[in-house]
């Protein structure tokens, strides 16, 4: 008889972790689903600015694409200026999206959030990158710096899908 409790203990067990972890992965795939507006291989133009004023311009390339069971968004970003390979991925544990960053000069991790339809990096408490659609169907990537104040944009990329 007790082996009979203790079984259906363990069955009732391992259904009430295989449906948390379904629902877990139905959570983060919804997450992750959110940026798919960013899936694409994208040309446009890259804009360095200093106190406002553009002082700088170049072409882009930008290759987004899920890897990984769409669990992660990968970017390859090459500019006249700047050569980045990015991983985004939605972290269930802290409920919030991570920017792994890497370049020549290292790597970095920045948290991340979804609002207002774009996705909103924050490299610290005075710098932001900001990802969103456009009403023609491309995208635009620009980042901000907090300077006195006001934030003050610091470089924009402007893309259009070539797929």
């Amino acid at each position: 008889m007790k082996f009979r409790k203790a079984s259906k203990f363990l069955y009732c067990l391992v259904l009430f972790f295989l449906y948390n972890s379904v629902l877990s992965q139905d959570l983060k795939h919804e997450k992750m689903e959110q940026l798919s507006f960013l899936v694409g291989e994208w040309v446009g133009t890259s804009k360095i600015y200093e106190n406002g004023i553009v002082t700088k311009t170049g072409s882009a390339y930008e290759k987004i694409s899920y890897d990984l069971n769409s669990s992660i968004l990968v970017i390859e970003l090459n500019t006249e200026f700047l050569q980045l390979h990015t991983i985004i991925l939605y972290d269930e544990a802290d409920e919030k999206y991570y920017y792994y960053r890497f370049s020549k000069e290292g790597a970095a991790r920045y948290p991340a959030e979804f609002k207002e339809e774009q996705l909103i990096v924050w490299k610290d408490e005075k710098t932001r990158f900001f990802f969103g659609s456009t009403p023609e169907g491309g995208f635009k990537e620009y980042g901000e710096q907090l300077i006195d104040g006001d934030w003050v944009k610091i470089f924009e990329d402007t893309f259009k899908n070539t797929q």
